[in-house]
């Protein structure tokens, strides 16, 4: 089994309509890895980059230590899935403790935390909304993990 994943994101923790996805992509990643999904509450009573500062805190104060951060930045790598599977795999296999993901809050991600983390990853240069990211970020994990184990989920393009 592999390492421990963790995906750590600031929200409200409202229910959402793809919840239900990223529960099935959680369950599909645990045949691979334990996961766990954590949501922070973000301090809207804050503003600017002082808000980011804590928010960061709260994030690094949630993870495990040691553990090894992917930051979610649209400025960051930008990856086929491919290269994720290979990255993700390379971690698994040399790295003995946690792989978190973390996700920010509307204002996104503070600089030094990003500046902090092992990769800063891209999905998209577009905006997405929490719910959307995070189960892009499950579904590439799962795609990631069955490349690796041979499941023939992935397919690559013509």
């Amino acid at each position: 089994m592999g390492r421990e994943i963790r995906v750590l994101w600031m929200g409200r923790g409202r229910k959402d309509p793809a919840e239900d996805l990223c529960a099935e992509y959680r369950s599909r990643i645990e045949r691979f890895a334990p996961i766990r999904d954590q949501v922070l509450k973000p301090l809207v009573q804050r503003q600017g980059l002082d808000r980011l500062s804590a928010e960061a805190e709260l994030l690094r104060a949630a993870a495990p230590s040691p553990c090894r951060w992917v930051a979610l930045d649209r400025r960051g790598r930008s990856l086929n899935s491919t290269e994720f599977s290979a990255l993700l795999a390379r971690w698994q296999e040399e790295w003995p403790h946690p792989i978190v993901f973390a996700l920010g809050s509307d204002l996104g991600l503070d600089a030094g935390f990003c500046q902090g983390a092992e990769l800063r990853w891209s999905l998209s240069p577009l905006t997405l909304p929490h719910s959307l990211a995070r189960l892009v970020v499950y579904e590439q994990i799962y795609r990631g993990l069955s490349l690796r184990a041979g499941i023939k989920y992935h397919r690559d393009p013509l």
